[in-house]
């Protein structure tokens, strides 16, 4: 009846594990607007069959993903993730759930249980995946019967809830796959369901004929209309089957296999064996990067210059929509601060992109648990407001706007001269139009960096790449991660803990000591008040890309000129357009919103 990879990509029948089967989204089956965060598998994370998983059971891409309530303990706690799926009365079905913790946090038992209730009854209580399976990345699922009363078509609901009589560390639950299996009801060998009724009785009775002919004549319409009906399914499979072979190709590339669109003829078009001498054959050793759908290799073409270039997984759905997405967005869009797109190649059902090289990787690597040197005050500045920079073009630099969806310290990459630019643009969203205040979509991103009106109402802005972004800029002032697990309860998540100490005056004690006396108190102040700023828990209260990027080159104004005098102070240095008339003054958010016990790695996406 049904077959969900939830919380990813629709699976077609010829990525499914050998029974051509076809792995539906879950999203609209969800009910209301609480359908908590998607997220794939950990790059460190290897998924593996166990014993009593065969891979038939289900490919490994329903268990690379997985859908949960999300990050605020308090919010999960006062709903239920919830599914409705329409059945047929009168018979038992069958529910297969699957289950693989994917995120490197949750690795012990006890750490995240949860109830699964199925028509308002508790089909389990204390639901822990490790404990099922028998370790992170390890493939479980479990079996439940339940008849379906009532008459005609009912509403079966499948939900999920915290179970917190356990004393887990994450109050969460989690789901990775759904099947529902439509058993016989009262009468063996029976599958049937009620027809639909009748909308309105004829006006004119039928013409009866003798019952022989009347037999014949319908049977022969049966016939007819069988053989139709079943000559316009074929026809309908073939479309479809060639449509899904022709996806990934006919949506880029004309017959002549340049891209569909004139600014691509800006971008080569490079052939699989150049890609496998550009990389050694893809050595290992020129690994420079790993994501959950690709690996990023260095490498040489044209006899010497170096390159990116990132072979995406050919078996995954998501793979292939960052594949479209990648080219559509940087063949459309070229600006200092994007990361330049040289090629591509769909040779041999490969999904390649070749971008320009970047000399000193990502922002990431020179914050934390890395061996690079310590960059210094004035160089974070420059990189925040080239990032800026980067992001104002997108939201502004087209008629429509371009939303990055996945704004973070490892998608901002430095040149040689440590310039800022953004990169993955896999998830980026166009407004579908110029008067929308929002997208409604699917949750994706990454853990730490959500903006709470996207994970909690689905309704994705410009503001929520400020949010995330202001995320960032408490990360690269503190040199820490945005989520540890490690830390105590109130520190875990780095956007509560830093507006905690900045509401307490405190902020500087948790500045990284690398450059914490390199900081200005001027630009210290309007650093960490716009940052603040960013993050506010309403996207109404938040500033724009435009009054970020202001913000920020005051700040280094005043950190070039901390003697300068009649300085106005905090952020009416430069107004703050929020979508309300503008008080000049800061929100703090710390006293109404919770303290985040984000549960997943900030990898995850």
């Amino acid at each position: 009846m049904y077959r969900f990879n939830v919380g990813g990509q629709a699976i077609s029948p010829k990525d499914d594990s050998g029974f051509y089967r076809l792995w539906a989204d879950d999203s609209p089956y969800i009910f209301g607007a609480s359908s908590g965060v998607t997220y794939s598998k950990d790059n460190n994370v290897t998924i593996r069959y166990t014993p009593v998983v065969p891979k038939y059971i289900a490919p490994l891409d329903v268990y690379g993903t997985a859908r949960s309530m999300g990050p605020t303990a308090q919010v999960n706690l006062n709903y239920n993730l919830t599914w409705i799926l329409p059945v047929d009365a009168g018979f038992i079905y069958l529910l297969r759930f699957h289950f693989c913790e994917i995120q490197s946090p949750i690795t012990k038992e006890n750490q995240r249980t949860f109830y699964i209730y199925i028509n308002n009854q508790t089909a389990q209580w204390a639901t822990d995946v490790i404990s099922l399976s028998g370790g992170l990345g390890r493939t479980s699922y479990r079996d439940y019967v339940i008849m379906a009363s009532g008459s005609g078509q009912v509403d079966m609901w499948i939900a999920l809830h915290p179970d917190i009589t356990t004393k887990p560390r994450y109050v969460d639950a989690i789901l990775n796959g759904l099947e529902v299996f439509k058993l016989q009801g009262h009468e063996p060998n029976n599958l049937a369901g009620l027809n639909p009724p009748l909308q309105q009785k004829p006006d004119v009775e039928p013409k009866r004929v003798p019952g022989g002919a009347r037999k014949s004549k319908s049977g022969l319409l049966v016939a007819i209309g069988g053989g139709f009906a079943l000559m316009l399914i074929a026809l309908f499979s073939m479309c479809v089957i060639f449509r899904r072979k022709k996806v990934g190709k006919s949506c880029c590339k004309t017959n002549n296999g340049h891209l569909n669109h004139p600014a691509c003829d800006l971008v080569r078009q490079f052939s699989f064996s150049q890609i496998q001498i550009a990389t050694n054959d893809f050595d290992e050793e020129l690994i420079i990067g790993r994501g959950g759908f690709s690996n990023v290799y260095s490498g040489e073409i044209d006899g010497g210059t170096k390159v990116a270039i990132k072979r995406l997984n050919q078996e995954s759905q998501q793979g292939s929509h960052e594949f479209q997405a990648e080219i559509e967005m940087l063949c459309n869009f070229h600006h200092g601060h994007l990361v330049s797109l040289i090629g591509y190649c769909q040779d041999s059902n490969e999904m390649i992109l070749v971008y320009e090289y970047m000399v000193h990787g990502t922002l990431r690597e020179h914050l934390y648990s890395t061996r690079n040197s310590p960059l210094s005050w004035r160089r974070r500045l420059e990189i925040c407001i080239g990032a800026a920079r980067g992001l104002h073009y997108l939201h502004t630099g087209t008629e429509k706007g371009i939303i990055h969806r996945d704004v973070k310290t490892s998608n901002i990459l430095l040149d040689e001269r440590f310039m800022a630019k953004v990169s993955d643009f896999g998830l980026s969203k166009a407004f579908p139009a110029i008067d929308n205040t929002h997208v409604s979509t699917a949750v994706k991103g990454t853990f730490g960096y959500f903006d709470p009106e996207y994970f909690l109402l689905r309704r994705l802005t410009k503001k929520s790449d400020v949010y995330s972004f202001g995320v960032m800029l408490f990360e690269i002032m503190c040199a820490r991660p945005v989520i540890n697990t490690e830390l105590a309860d109130e520190q875990v998540s780095l956007r509560d803990w830093a507006l905690y100490c900045q509401e307490r005056g405190v902020l500087e004690e948790i500045v990284d000591p690398c450059v914490k006396d390199e900081i200005t108190p001027e630009c210290f102040r309007i650093f960490a008040e716009l940052a603040e700023k960013c993050v506010a828990d309403r996207s109404i209260d938040r500033p724009t890309m435009d009054d970020v990027l202001q913000n920020l080159e005051v700040a280094l104004r005043l950190q070039d000129n901390n003697n300068c005098v009649g300085r106005p102070s905090s952020l009416q240095i430069i107004g703050m357009h929020s979508d309300k008339p503008s008080t000049h003054s800061i929100i703090s958010v710390a006293a109404q919103g919770e303290i985040f016990s984000d549960i997943m790695h900030l990898e995850g996406r």
